[in-house]
């Protein structure tokens, strides 16, 4: 899971120190068997030990490291690519209304469980980059609007005032977003689970699932869980290690590299000229243009290359020069930290919620819209495996299909960047 780079973040470097954990040795027995200690695997073992139910999580390395702790840490209730409208035809509108709602489930998480995760719910702005993106932005605001969201439309004077850069011709805004230390807030939602009854076992790779009595058996090496029921939540990293848990999921999602990077601290005068309300900011482009504050006062911001090599170089003087075109007051700052993980991308952008085989329950494609979105997703799935009818979730099941081709277009996912580029340089909605 390139270990290494994530011990390079910021994240790792801030965030409080993880619950103590064991890897698994010998034989459990538990009601569910959760596979990932990231945001889903996580929430669904909190909501499920709340529940009454025994969970046991199995996590390959440590808690958060996979794209949990990785990540830029903005909690934002809308999906990437995908619009109100056309989610609610395709996914129903329970799902919308589970996405409207996610940053604010989030964060009354972190209330109720005085989580220490610099939780900062300001609000999320997302700028129109040129002005025939304002009719995207108008169509997203009617949409959410008539759905109850908080949200905003904003002129070119507003989003300026917000940002404190006139690089943007407009937008619109959700006060139910914002930011938090994501390394820090998954390895407190760790301990929330463990004090509410999970055991959660770390540097524990599971390898193989297969049928037992009573349910099913995830096998590891000279280790197993015995559960009546399966939760796999490995997302972006299915099948990284080269393991099968079932057969043509990693096949169903594209993992594709994200890079993040952190400037040294900035003057006080600077914080209180580029997004003095401490806004999450992330913009209409495909090649995001995305920024915000820690509590240190560094700018947490990244982007995206389409080939990987000398990434950081490369990535550093990119990232420096869109900072000082973005927000010339800043000019091209020093950077402190760089990194990177994997998000997961499906063909249609839209989450995919599996029920693999009776008791195996799995979900993959953020699609760049992760921490929420998991957050809401592992709550329901636990009500799934707490026997709620599948009538009463907000899940948008779906067949498994394996996308045909799959190995040859992996690892050229990139690629599409430079098609996102030349829409972003084009005056359409």
């Amino acid at each position: 899971m390139e270990s290494g780079v994530f011990r390079q973040s910021l994240w790792y470097a801030s965030a409080p120190a993880a619950p103590a954990t064991r890897a698994l040795e010998g034989e459990v027995r538990a009601d569910v068997a959760v596979v990932g200690a990231g945001y889903t695997g996580l929430s669904c073992a909190l909501h499920l030990a709340q529940g009454g139910a025994r969970v046991a999580v199995l996590e390959a390395g440590e808690i958060g490291e996979g794209a949990s702790g990785r990540n830029n840490g903005q909690i934002i209730p809308t999906l990437s690519r995908v619009d109100p409208e056309e989610l609610a035809g395709k996914a129903g509108e329970g799902f919308v209304a589970l996405v409207r709602d996610s940053a604010q489930l989030t964060f009354d998480l972190i209330q109720r469980h005085a989580m220490r995760c610099e939780a900062a719910q300001a609000g999320w702005v997302q700028p129109a980059h040129r002005p025939g993106r304002m009719r995207l932005v108008e169509r997203r605001v009617a949409a959410w609007s008539k759905r109850g969201a908080p949200v905003e439309l904003l002129d070119r004077a507003a989003v300026e005032r917000i940002t404190g850069s006139r690089f943007w011709h407009g937008g619109w805004q959700n006060r139910t977003g914002g930011k938090l230390n994501p390394l820090a807030f998954c390895r407190e939602l760790a301990r929330a689970a463990i004090e509410a009854g999970a055991v959660v076992y770390t540097r524990s790779p599971a390898t193989r699932l297969e049928r037992a009595a009573g349910g099913w058996r995830v096998r590891g090496a000279q280790r197993q869980v015995r559960a009546e029921r399966v939760v796999l939540a490995t997302h972006a990293y299915t099948g990284a290690r080269g393991e099968t848990l079932w057969p043509g999921l990693e096949r169903t999602v594209f993992p594709v590299r994200s890079y993040q990077l952190a400037t040294a601290p900035l003057p006080d005068v600077l914080r209180k000229e580029v997004l003095p309300l401490d806004h999450a900011c992330s913009d209409t482009q495909g090649d995001l243009h995305f920024f915000r504050w820690d509590a240190q006062g560094r700018l947490v911001t990244g982007g995206g290359l389409v080939l990987p090599w000398s990434w950081r170089t490369r990535l550093a003087r990119r990232i420096a020069d869109r900072v000082a075109r973005v927000f010339p007051q800043i000019g091209a700052p020093k950077i402190d930290y760089l990194w990177h993980g994997r998000l997961g991308i499906t063909l249609d952008r839209l989450p995919h919620v599996h029920e693999l085989a009776p008791g195996v329950l799995a979900w993959l494609g953020c699609n760049g819209r992760g921490a929420a979105l998991a957050v809401s997703l592992g709550k329901q799935l636990a009500r799934a495996c707490l026997g709620v009818p599948r009538a009463e979730l907000a899940l948008p099941f779906t067949p498994l299909r394996p996308v045909p081709g799959h190995g040859l277009a992996r690892g050229r996912e990139s690629l599409a960047l430079l098609y996102y580029r030349y829409l972003d340089g084009r005056d359409t909605a």
